[in-house]
């Protein structure tokens, strides 16, 4: 169905609805259809008003006064017309535009309406006293009745309307006043016919008055507004208030007519579905959305302080595991009511954020050390245990602390901030609170930014593989080489895998990272074997999530099997905290890639508290020792001690038949003595710092030799 067909077909269920209503209270001969195609011309000239504010007079005007002329005079005609006009003329006839601009149109126009009906009721009336003077003298007594008659339907629709009318001076001097505006304002006890300007309220908005004035002195025809009223007994009665200007024959101002609608139940309902919405359902307090509206107030005012504590309780997911959730929701009832108790000073607001997480407010701290005085007092209102079932659980709580003058950073800067702080709080032991730090919360935002950028990275190729030799301490050869992952980020520049890894680890993106890595390791290693003096081997580091992917061992192969490597020339290293302790299958893909002949290191050895015997179940070949141990031995001579305890590992791997490669040689006499305590091979700047791998071949290795 096109616009406009769609539009006249709402228009036509308009005038069925408006026929319908009128139809039963109209003396006419006509059938409710000839009524219904009466009407439908009428209620296109109001739709038109509807859109186009020139026509609202006109409009409203001449359908009040087409009703008289179809002889829907009844005192409910109009009423059940103006009814039908308010309810159904902006659901049908309405535009996409602006809903509250059209309702105010709508209720123009049933002031005009009401207005053209009197008129039209009055001229009528008029024509038939001038028609029954023009007739014969025994034709009186019917003008008077007929006037009679219509006074009492002008008065029955007066009284009978559902909002309330009054119609006054323009002085001021309530004329008028129906019984449904009476009983509005309380009964007859309320004086309401005093004058207009009496009708004041400390809620009135400023330009309530001004319109009112405009109005009174003919610059405006009407107007509507939000207004307050006092009742008889005190009580405040909210209105939508429309005043229009009534003018004489000769177009001058002569009455004002005021239409007032009880709005107060529907705004009791909009505070109540505002409490609802601005504060938590579970414990009363202000939720998110009050607190962000009072915390962007304190920070942005200008020449002041606040101090914002953001609360996060420890171990609270266990409760809820431990003990159900609904003891959990009590647990969170009663840390509010303490959290309250301790904000109770001017200016002090507590707020729940969601979960166990709260955050408190002050815009009046006092001056130094006072802008942690709030988290101790919070600290200590959860110290005494909580009873809950009949257990009493002791609460404790991480809070992070900012505090400043306002006017220097937003809301939302201020709150991750405080985030921020309360993990650095959370991570040092917790039940404790944290001042933040600028330097803390930009080492913060900086992890946060390169855990968002690491996947595109990934995808833009920022990763570069770079290579350190391990050189055989016995002849200086090299034996193989470790694949180094960097990120050569846009901003940060060439970022280690200190920076990055960890993040990866988290966020699961290890996993594609370690096999892109593994792929460009054994492609680099299968060109170094078309070299004469290419590594043997290529060492890649696995981290723990990717021992736990199962497809661990199919990448693997697939990827051995397209680039033509034997399995032989790959070590995979994984860090002694991954492998120690871990169950059979856990084991099972790591057994299955050395039994295809591909080697596995114990890298960072030394650092676990692993139990060594444990080694023997481990399918490892290579232990990597770490460099705390020979940290002792850069120097000449070598501290006895490390020099025990690495002879003593070195004894021990190879009993067990596994070799052992040193990390972090750095000078000459280092290398020495792990030579002469018998370690296979070494890796560190002593003899090549990380680089590409076409400077692999070119670095001076002559030293690595006593």
């Amino acid at each position: 169905m096109s616009a406009r067909a769609e539009a006249e077909d709402r228009l036509r269920r308009f005038a069925a609805i408006w026929s319908r209503a009128v139809y039963p209270v109209t003396t006419t001969s006509r059938t409710r259809a000839e009524l219904e195609e009466q009407l439908l011309p009428l209620a296109g000239r109001l739709s038109e008003a509807l859109t186009d504010r020139t026509l609202e007079s006109e409009a409203g005007q001449y359908a009040g006064a087409a009703l008289v002329a179809a002889h829907c005079t009844d005192p409910e005609a109009l009423s059940r017309s103006l009814d039908v006009v308010d309810s159904y003329l902006v659901l049908y006839c309405g535009t996409d535009g602006d809903r509250e601009e059209q309702r105010a149109r709508c209720a123009r126009l049933q002031h005009r309406m009401a207005a053209g009906y009197a008129r039209a009721l009055r001229d009528r009336t008029l024509a038939e006293q001038e028609s029954v003077a023009r007739a014969a003298l025994d034709a009186r007594s019917a003008v008077a009745e007929a006037l009679h008659d219509s006074e009492v339907r002008f008065r029955a629709v007066f009284q009978g309307a559902a909002i309330g009318i009054a119609i006054a001076s323009l002085d001021g001097r309530v004329l008028e006043a129906n019984d449904t505006l009476v009983r509005m304002f309380g009964g007859l006890g309320h004086p309401v016919r005093r004058n207009l300007t009496e009708w004041v309220h400390p809620d009135d908005a400023p330009h309530v008055w001004n319109l009112y004035g405009e109005l009174v002195r003919g610059e405006r025809e009407s107007y509507r507004v939000e207004k307050p009223f006092f009742r008889s007994d005190g009580t405040v009665l909210w209105t939508n208030l429309t005043v229009s200007l009534l003018r004489d024959a000769d177009g001058e101002p002569q009455y004002q007519l005021a239409l007032l609608e009880d709005t107060t139940e529907r705004r009791l309902l909009h505070l109540r579905l505002r409490y609802e919405a601005t504060h938590d359902a579970l414990t009363g307090l202000p939720n998110r959305t009050l607190f962000f509206e009072r915390l962007e107030k304190a920070v942005t005012r200008p020449d002041g302080h606040f101090s914002l504590c953001y609360l996060d309780l420890d171990g609270f997911k266990t409760v809820n595991d431990s003990l159900g959730h609904a003891a959990g929701d009590r647990l969170l009832v009663e840390v509010a009511d303490r959290l309250q108790s301790c904000a109770t000073a001017p200016g002090e607001m507590v707020a729940r954020l969601g979960g166990d997480e709260f955050v408190a407010l002050t815009t009046d701290p006092r001056d130094e050390p006072g802008h942690s005085e709030l988290a101790g007092r919070i600290l200590q209102a959860l110290e005494a245990p909580i009873r809950i079932d009949g257990r009493e659980l002791l609460v404790r709580g991480s809070i992070g602390v900012v505090d400043g003058p306002t006017g220097e950073r937003g809301p939302a800067e201020v709150l991750r901030s405080a985030d921020i702080t309360m993990y650095r709080a959370k991570s040092a032991g917790g039940n404790r609170f944290e001042l933040a730090d600028p330097e803390s919360d930009a080492r913060a935002i900086t992890r946060h930014a390169l855990t968002t950028a690491l996947p595109a990275a990934l995808e833009r190729g920022e990763f570069f593989i770079e290579y350190q030799p391990l050189v055989h301490l016995g002849d200086g050869s090299v034996r193989g080489a470790e694949a180094l992952v960097r990120w050569a980020h846009p901003q940060h520049g060439v970022l280690g895998p200190d920076r990055f890894i960890p993040l990866a680890e988290h966020t699961g993106l290890i996993v594609p990272l370690g096999r892109w890595v593994l792929e460009g390791a054994v492609r680099q290693a299968r060109r170094w074997q078309g070299t004469d003096t290419g590594p043997v081997r290529i060492n890649v580091n696995v981290s723990p999530m990717q021992l736990h992917h199962p497809g661990l061992v199919a990448e693997t192969v697939d990827i051995l099997e397209r680039e033509g490597l034997e399995p032989g020339a790959l070590c995979l290293e994984l860090t002694e905290s991954a492998l120690i302790g871990a169950d059979d299958d856990l084991l099972k893909p790591l057994r299955r890639l050395a039994e295809m002949g591909v080697d596995i290191a114990l890298d960072d050895f030394g650092t676990g508290y692993s139990n060594l015997a444990n080694l023997r179940r481990l399918p490892v070949s290579v232990l990597k020792l770490d460099r705390s141990f020979t940290r002792g031995m850069q120097q000449y001579p070598a501290d006895p001690v490390d020099r025990k305890i690495v002879e003593g590992i070195v004894a021990l791997a190879h009993s067990l038949d596994l070799s052992v490669t040193v990390e972090g040689v750095e000078t000459g006499a280092q290398a020495d003595a792990l030579r002469e305590l018998g370690c296979d091979t070494a890796q560190g700047w002593f003899y090549a710092r990380p680089g590409p791998p076409d400077r692999l071949h070119t670095l001076d290795l002559a030293d690595a030799v006593g």
